[in-house]
Formats: structure tokens, sequence, C-alpha cells
């Protein structure tokens, strides 16, 4: 857990070099947590680092009270949610070409196709290549669209079996972390496989977007 004020003049703390979102918040460094914890120690600590507290103190505890407001907030957002959480985690062991991967996205790059996903991208995409032809050839809107819902079920039900194996791997972790035996090569081993559910869930979101962009054509 991170000391935000000094134990010998209760003076707020500039805000340094922090460990991690997990500790600053008083949290272990698990992917199940519990969420009336988290909002209580947020809470706590927004009171705390409020600058209305600091209106009077000196530019040092002014500028620590709205360093440590802004990371409190960025840590609360990103540990909120369990898949940012576990993009995080992610990157504090290494592993974070997760991001990396969504921002190659969004420039317009295209991510290389996860080899367990081959299939469906490739009946996919066959399936779309056929719906644009009946489109373009003014076949019934009701047909066509009807054609992208049915390629969008088996897409779906891919990204709910990711989310149980992220679920599943999230266990896991927690046990690791709490088990003294577990060694770095176990530890390593899940956050693989949680840093290759999390790459092709976000192929696979990419696949439901653009489903989505033909559904509004």
């Amino acid at each position: 857990m991170d000391v935000h004020f000094c134990p010998q003049c209760t003076k707020i703390l500039t805000l340094g070099r922090q460990g991690d979102y997990f500790s600053f918040l008083g949290l272990p460094r698990k992917l199940r947590v519990d969420g009336a914890v988290l909002e209580q120690n947020f809470r706590t600590l927004s009171r705390q680092f409020h600058p209305d507290y600091f209106y009077n103190a000196s530019t040092a505890e002014r500028r620590a009270s709205l360093e440590r407001t802004s990371y409190l907030n960025d840590a609360y957002r990103t540990l909120k949610q369990p898949i940012s959480r576990i993009a995080y985690l992610l990157e504090l062991e290494g592993m974070g070409t997760v991001s990396a991967e969504r921002e190659a996205a969004a420039r317009g790059s295209a991510p290389q196709v996860p080899p367990d996903l081959l299939e469906e991208v490739f009946a996919l995409n066959e399936e779309l290549d056929e719906i644009r032809s009946l489109r373009a050839s003014g076949s019934p809107e009701e047909e066509w669209k009807a054609r992208l819902e049915r390629a969008r079920k088996p897409i779906d039900a891919k990204r709910e079996e990711h989310e149980r194996q992220l679920e599943q791997l999230s266990e896991r972790w927690d046990a690791a972390m709490e088990q003294q035996h577990a060694g770095v090569q176990d530890r390593k081993s899940i956050l693989e496989s949680l840093r290759e559910r999390m790459l092709e869930r976000n192929y696979i979101n990419n696949l439901l977007a653009g489903i989505e962009r033909e559904l509004s054509l």
C-alpha cells in the first residue's frame, strides 16, 4: 500500500514514482476486485486529496494534491472495469502489447489474425463478400441484413467464450498470487494466456464492429 502522507509531519507527499494503481488504492494485485472496497477506498482518498483542503497550503502541497487526485481518478477508472484491469496488469508485468495492438488498429493498420480465429475470419469474409454482392445487385434489404445477423452469431458466441476464458484465467491469477509456492513460470504462463485471449478479444470486437458498419449501410 502506498503512503500518501508523511508519517512525521502528516503533509501530503508529492506523487513521485508510484508502484502501481493497485497499491495506490490499497488493493492487492489481483484481477477479481471487491467493487465495494474499491469504491470506498476511492472515496476516502478523494476526500483526503481534495484541493479545497490545501487552499492555504504551500505550493508544493497544492501541486501534490492535484497530482494525486488526477492519478487517483486514472487508477479508479482503470481498475473499475475487468477488461481495463487485465490490460493494465499485463502492462505492469511487462506484457503490455495489448494497448499497442489497439493503437495500431486505431491508425488503420491491419492487425494479424490470431491463429485460433482463422476459420471464423475466413468464413465471415466470404459471407461479407456475398452480402456486398447481393446489396450491389439490388437485393431486398431484409434478405442481406438477415444474412448479416446470421453471420454475426458465431462471432458473438466466440466473444462469449473468450469472456468465460478471461474470467477463468483471472481466477487462476488470483489463486497464484495467494499461493506462496506458485512460481514465476506459473504466473508467466497465466499472463501469456491472458495476453492471447485479450488480443483475440480485440480482434473479435473489430469483426463485430465491421458487421455493425455493414448493417448501418
